[in-house]
């Protein structure tokens, strides 16, 4: 009898931290989408303060041994 308290007791150890790792991922998952929609705007930003262009110019030319 005393076996299935201690049964009973580590499922409901385990449950709790599977509810814990559960909500981890989903923060990370919510962290992760914010992340890439910032990174992407950054992008367009970027590439519209550019010009859309990404020729070299006077200014980040290559060196010739390149």
């Amino acid at each position: 009898m005393n076996q299935f308290i201690d049964l009973e007791t580590k499922i409901a150890h385990q449950e709790v931290a599977i509810e814990e790792l559960q909500q981890a991922v989903f923060e990370h998952h919510t962290t992760i989408e914010r992340l890439e929609k910032s990174i992407k705007l950054l992008t367009q930003r970027f590439e519209a303060a550019m010009g859309g262009e990404n020729q070299v110019g006077p200014g980040n030319e290559k060196p010739p041994h390149y």
